[in-house]
């Protein structure tokens, strides 16, 4: 029989999933005009597509379509994607990115139970096998769209200390976490506080085929790589 904790758990686990399909649902019929609105400029602007769609980690690891609003033009001939975010940045794509808004289609990846509104950001797939197993446990939840590295200097943070805040979060997870993470999240979308434009390249672990010998930091656990949360080919 399982103890009274482990059912208080496994309620307030419940719970949480009932507060992400609320959210999610009356995210997108709320915000349905927004997301309307970025979508129609997108097109006029930029042309199709207007979402960027990327393959990442998920619960255990297990790989899922994340999307969100697209915020670069596509690659040209020669061009690394890793290398080339502020070049390929949008004046739209910036305010976006700036503003939070680029993040509102995940909404739709919530209601799929594929995130959850609160969680550690779903970082790139390339990474699954250059975790440590204590870092790794940050899968053993849903991503979120928001989290306790978000609120906590996002790419301000160095990449370890935010790997770091994540499994606090799996450690330290309650409802009432959840919900004061979600109101400091409010509080900084409001201030654009800790969120740049353009992807922190200095953070990160090493992509498959980067030149190491073009760049000898590279073999620092800190500042090792070319990629951070969002890159991609975001085309």
């Amino acid at each position: 029989m399982p103890g009274t904790a482990a059912i208080g758990r496994r309620v307030a686990r419940i719970a949480k999933r009932g507060i992400d399909l609320a959210g999610a649902i009356v995210g997108l019929v709320v915000l349905s005009p927004v997301l309307a609105w970025i979508a129609l400029i997108l097109v006029l602007t930029q042309g199709r597509p207007v979402l960027f769609r990327q393959v990442r980690p998920g619960r255990d690891g297990k790989p899922f379509t994340m999307v969100k609003f697209r915020t670069m033009r596509p690659t040209r001939p020669g061009e690394v994607y890793y290398l080339t975010d502020e070049e390929r940045m949008t004046r739209l794509g910036r305010f976006l990115r700036s503003s939070s808004l680029d993040e509102l289609p995940e909404l739709w990846n919530v209601l799929r139970g594929e995130m959850s509104l609160v969680g550690p950001r779903p970082l790139l797939m390339e990474y699954l096998d250059q975790y440590s197993e204590v870092e790794a446990r940050r899968h053993e939840v849903r991503p979120g769209i928001t989290g306790w590295a978000v609120v906590n200097g996002r790419n301000l943070v160095e990449f370890d200390d935010r790997l770091q805040l994540d499994v606090w979060y799996v450690d330290h997870w309650s409802l009432a976490l959840d919900l004061r993470i979600l109101a400091m999240t409010v509080s900084q979308v409001l201030r654009r506080e800790g969120v740049s434009a353009t992807e922190d390249l200095g953070l990160g672990f090493r992509l498959p085929g980067w030149d190491q010998s073009a760049d000898p930091a590279s073999s620092e656990r800190n500042g090792s790589g070319p990629a951070s949360e969002d890159s991609g080919t975001d085309a």
